[in-house]
This record gives C-alpha cells, structure tokens and sequence, in this order.
C-alpha cells in the first residue's frame, strides 16, 4: 500500500515554502521526488505556501490546499519574524490547486471565501462528509472581533470548489486553539487540534457527529506530556499503516531549521489512541514540515517516481 506526502520545508530560502512531494511504498520509509525540490510553485498572493492539504475528490482527481504565507519574504535581516503581525495583517486567501493524476495540474488559484474580517487562514484541512455530499473546509483564524487576539477554528464547505458557504466558527476554546485534523473512525469523530497555553500541548476530542457535541480525552494529554514537550509540537495528521495499525504524526519545531519536521507515533488500531514514539521505525530524507499523508494506489506511486 503506497502513500503520499505533500508538505513544505522550513528553510531559509523561499524554496522551501512552496509544495513538496515524497512517496513511500510502505508508509514508513519515504523518498523525495523532484529531488527534494517544489512540484508546485507559488505565483500569487504572498509567493509561497505553508501547512500544505491535498484531499482526493470523490469525482476524481485531486485538491492541493495550503495557507497563503512565505514567512521567509518577511524575515528581517536577523532572520526574525512578527508572528503577530501575521495573525493581524496575514492572506484572507487560501492557495488552490486542482490535479487529475498528480502530474498534470491547473493554474493557481487564491480562495476567498466573502470575509474580510480575519487575521489570516492558517493550515487548512478538508473532510468529505459523504452523508452530505460537502467538502467541509476547516483552518485557524484570528478575527478583527477580537482584535486578532484568539484564534479559533473556522470553516465553510463546498461541494465543487467554486462556490463556498460563509465561513462561521467551527471549534472554539477558552484558549487560542490551531491546526485542527479530523478523522472519522467507524462511527465516531476524532478531532485533534494544538492548545496554545495553559497548558500548551495537542490534543484530542471525539464526537458523534462532525459537529460534536465533543468530549475531551484526558488520556491523551497525560501521553503528550509524557512524550513530548507539548509546545514544540504541533500540525497534527494521522493515516492507517499497511499493517492496520494507526499513524499519528506531530510536527516538532523546538530546534534548529535543518532539523525541524514530523515525528511519528503509532497506536495498535484506527481509533486507539494509546500512541508510543516510533522514530526508529520510520526515515525520512529530510524534515517533512506541516502537511498530509495519503494513501496512493499502486499506479499513482508508479506515475510519481516515473514522473519525478
């Protein structure tokens, strides 16, 4: 069973913030494609995309999304950069594009989704609620309500990505609350998000319907901060390896740039959440920042490496 993993790289050129491809045929060992180098480029809006989505339309083909944002292009000439100033002054855009086969793929598009009153949109994610036939589009956003001072989940939906419901409030905290990721096992919803402080960690609700009404797994919490220092971990994702066992991936960024990217943790089953650290079960040709993991089908994987 191959996958697919569509992400950025933290870097100090804005190469590294456009959308990066690798392939694995395993779901624990990957290769870069492309030579570690874009497959998509940035042309619009800020020149460069971060917190990297792709969602496999049920009509075929696929959707690339990702946060409008080069954090390169607004470093100072110390490297440093206003994380504030993007939350208050960032894109009210997405990035989009759309592919049939992952080879072959339309001209970018920015999505404005009729608001003008947020931050930014940062790390969108999608979940195809098949009850419905809707594209449930989720991100974080930071509003002018507010003073851009919490975050909070949003979302919209769309069924053929053009047209967009308003977007309104998904997932709020007493805190600032980011990088949200649902999964659908069995009957039940998972959602897993970033807490931003008191205390600072990811975390982890479940729900009956896609709208909750969420519980929230303490367990999970004790996990984290068993595993993890829980405030340099963050982006969330998980995928079902080969052998049924469950992959939850936690972006660590508490260290220098060449060395940030994902770390891998695996539970026995879909749903279980009793992860265990699994470095050494998994490489990577470099660190994968803040994206998605998919599965691929055989002749997918075959068209990436031969294309790449």
């Amino acid at each position: 069973m191959p996958y697919l993993s569509v992400h950025f790289r933290e870097s100090l050129l804005p190469s590294g913030e456009q959308v990066h491809f690798a392939v694995s045929a395993d779901g624990y060992h990957w290769e870069a494609l492309n030579g570690g180098r874009p497959v998509l480029t940035s042309s619009m809006g800020a020149k460069g995309v971060r917190d990297i989505e792709i969602v496999r339309k049920k009509e075929g083909g696929f959707v690339i999304l990702a946060t409008d944002l080069c954090i390169v292009y607004r470093m100072d000439e110390n490297h440093n950069v206003d994380w504030k100033d993007c939350n208050h002054n960032g894109s009210r855009y997405l990035a989009c594009w759309e592919t049939p086969d992952l080879v072959h793929f339309s001209d970018q598009r920015l999505l404005y989704f009729g608001r003008d009153d947020f931050g930014c949109l940062w790390a969108p994610e999608v979940f195809y609620e098949e009850t419905t036939g809707e594209y449930l589009i989720h991100w974080g956003s930071t509003v002018r309500e507010t003073d851009y001072e919490h975050m909070s989940i949003y979302c919209c939906r769309t069924r053929d990505w053009r047209t967009f419901t308003v977007p309104e409030l998904y997932f709020d905290k007493k805190n600032e609350i980011l990088d949200s990721h649902i999964a659908k096992i069995g009957d039940v919803y998972h959602l897993f998000y970033k807490n931003s402080n008191d205390p600072s960690g990811n975390m982890h609700e479940t729900g009956p319907t896609l709208y909750g009404p969420w519980t929230h797994d303490d367990a999970f919490d004790a996990l984290m901060r068993y595993y993890t220092n829980a405030g340099a971990y963050e982006a969330a994702t998980t995928y079902v390896l080969p052998d049924g066992r469950w992959c939850l991936m936690l972006d660590f960024f508490g260290c220098p740039k060449e060395q940030m990217g994902y770390v891998p943790y695996v539970s026995p089953a879909p749903g279980d959440t009793r992860f265990k650290r699994a470095d050494s079960e998994f490489s990577f040709p470099y660190g994968f920042k803040h994206g998605r993991f998919i599965e691929i089908t055989q002749e997918e994987y075959r068209t990436l490496k031969n294309t790449y």
